[in-house]
């Protein structure tokens, strides 16, 4: 069915796919989330200090 270079060309190409699809549900569960909470947290406090520098 296969020869040995075929065999281990497809376990490559299983390996990238797999880690890209790790990698992916990572991304989107916690680095995607942090970086959004980040950016809110990081807007709450420049309105607070320009609300603050105003008063």
């Amino acid at each position: 069915m296969f020869e040995f270079d075929q065999y281990l060309g497809f376990l490559a190409f299983l390996t990238i796919v797999t880690i890209g699809f790790w990698l992916m549900i990572f991304l989107i569960s916690f680095v995607v989330p942090y970086w959004i909470g980040g950016a809110i947290v990081e807007r709450l406090k420049e309105k607070k200090a320009a609300k603050k520098a105003q008063s």
